[in-house]
């Protein structure tokens, strides 16, 4: 735990890069052994350089704002990104700015708010934002077999946007989802039928913003939702009648080791065997966060950087390197010791056009809610096969 304080308290700025208009910088994602990947306000996803920030291309295509970027586990060459166009994309990294390579469709009504890829890099799963008024959809494709239509989707576990998607990292067939309606639900997806499926229901109290597995053996789930609060659960309890809960605030923010005007999202430090929250000030300043039982712990200042809201981060093992970025245009990249390479004043150069977050009023349910058997958008009820 000391060398990570050490090492969290001795980031600084090392680089910087801006795109030539600006855009917010939405989500980000990282590959084992390769690029950066940026997703924009403007439907562009941007290739960077992860050690020096520098552009390697940009690709365009979707029709509607990108809901997120996701790099697969294993040696492919291909970028996945959804999107609110009814798409899920891959694009070839060899061949920055190229068409996509595949393409995998939903029903062109549906607007996509959330995705994920399985690991092995078997199984892409979206959620779609509410139909209908009191419906939403996990749509679920074979990653192998792009072009070959949907494999089945679950239609009763939650009734507004699906904000989040994330397959766990070590168990392809563990899913964690969350909504708008409040719930965050985990599925084990080789049980068949979304009821077997359907392991947990958690409520969050509020729109469910951002998921992440964490613990040893990636057991417990945290969410941030998206007025700020925060819950972390422990899964290891689902076969007793111990309570799922380890610690939930309203509103960290009233917690918080440092003043915090939002939350940006949690990672799993697996070698520090620690989570990381990070959280920000309006005018850019960041603090990093270790989250347990016990609350939020104060690891580290970040500042000189943003000059607004930070929207996505990274931490990059590897490198001991943290990855910023945001509502400024800027991607930012933070190592021990790291002097800037870039002089120069630093300017926001936030967009006037640029996407916001739509939230909803938030819905409280003690339960999953029972409903009327839906049909799924390809006709079929939901069972995914694997």
């Amino acid at each position: 735990m000391e060398g990570l304080e050490a090492t969290l308290r001795g980031l600084s700025l090392a680089r910087r890069s801006r795109p030539e208009e600006p855009t917010y910088l939405l989500d980000a994602a990282l590959h084992p052994t390769g690029p950066l990947a940026v997703s924009c306000s403007d439907l562009s996803i941007r290739l960077h350089d992860r050690d020096t920030l520098t552009p390697l291309g940009a690709y365009r295509g979707h029709g509607g704002p990108v809901s997120g970027v996701v790099f697969p586990c294993g040696s492919s060459d291909l970028l996945y990104s959804g999107s609110a166009d009814g798409t899920i994309r891959a694009w070839d990294t060899r061949r920055p700015g190229s068409d996509a390579a595949q393409t995998f469709r939903s029903d062109p009504t549906y607007s996509l708010c959330s995705f994920d890829l399985s690991g092995g890099d078997t199984l892409l799963c979206a959620g779609t934002e509410q139909v209908n008024e009191e419906d939403s959809f996990l749509l679920f494709w074979d990653a192998r077999k792009p072009g070959s239509g949907l494999l089945g989707a679950y239609s009763e576990s939650h009734s507004d946007d699906i904000t989040q998607v994330r397959f766990h990292p070590d168990d392809k067939d563990r899913l964690a989802t969350g909504s708008t309606d409040g719930l965050v639900n985990v599925f084990d997806l080789s049980r068949g039928g979304e009821e077997e499926a359907l392991l947990a229901t958690c409520n969050s109290e509020s729109s469910a913003g951002a998921l992440c597995w964490c613990g040893g053996t990636y057991t417990r789930l945290l969410c941030l939702s998206h007025d700020q609060g925060l819950h972390l659960w422990d899964l290891c309890h689902l076969d007793t009648d111990d309570p799922l809960l380890v610690f939930s605030a309203p509103d960290a923010r009233a917690l918080a080791p440092a003043p915090l005007d939002y939350l940006v999202g949690g990672r799993w430090l697996e070698h520090a065997q620690k989570l990381l929250v990070v959280g920000g000030r309006n005018d850019g300043e960041l603090h990093l966060m270790e989250c347990d039982e016990g609350g939020l712990g104060l690891l580290g200042t970040l500042r000189g950087g943003h000059t607004s809201t930070v929207r996505c981060f990274l931490w990059d093992a590897a490198g001991q390197t943290l990855i910023t970025g945001g509502e400024d245009s800027q991607l930012l990249l933070w190592k021990p010791g790291g002097e800037e390479l870039m002089g120069g004043k630093k300017e926001s150069r936030k967009s006037q056009s640029a996407l916001r977050l739509k939230t909803r009023p938030r819905k409280k349910h003690g339960c999953r809610r029972e409903k009327e058997a839906a049909q799924t958008p390809d006709g079929n009820r939901g069972s995914v096969g694997n």
